[in-house]
C-alpha cells in the first residue's frame, strides 16, 4: 500500500512537470502569432493543472486517512509523504494562478 502511494506521487510529480515544461517550452506554444491560439492553449494546459490539483488532493486525503486510521510506527514516513503532496499542490497552486492571471489578462487586449 505504501510503495502504491509513493508510486502515484513520484508519477504525479514527474506528469506535472513534464507537462509544465512541454508547454512552456514547445516551440508551437513560444512562435504562434494568433493570441486565439495562445488562450486556447493556455486554457487547456489551466484544465490540465486544475485536474492534477484535485488528483493530489485526494492523494492527500487518502494519507492523511491512513494517519488516523494507522497504528504504524512508520507514521513519520506517511508525513513526509504527506509533505511532499503538500508541496506540488502549492507550486500547482501557483502556476495555476499565473495562467488564470495571464488568461485574464488575453482576454482584456481582446
Amino acid at each position: 500500500m505504501r510503495s502504491s502511494v509513493i508510486v502515484l506521487i513520484v508519477i504525479l510529480s514527474v506528469g506535472s512537470v513534464v507537462i509544465s515544461l512541454g508547454l512552456l517550452t514547445s516551440e508551437e506554444y513560444l512562435n504562434v502569432p494568433e493570441i486565439s491560439g495562445q488562450y486556447e492553449r493556455l486554457t487547456i494546459y489551466k484544465d490540465e493543472l486544475e485536474k492534477i490539483n484535485q488528483q493530489n488532493q485526494q492523494i492527500l486525503k487518502d494519507l492523511e486517512n491512513q494517519i488516523k486510521n494507522s497504528d504504524d510506527v512508520h507514521i513519520d514516513q506517511i508525513n513526509q509523504e504527506i509533505a511532499v503532496v503538500q508541496r506540488i499542490i502549492e507550486e500547482n497552486k501557483a502556476e495555476l494562478e499565473q495562467v488564470i492571471t495571464k488568461l485574464s489578462q488575453m482576454e482584456s487586449e481582446s
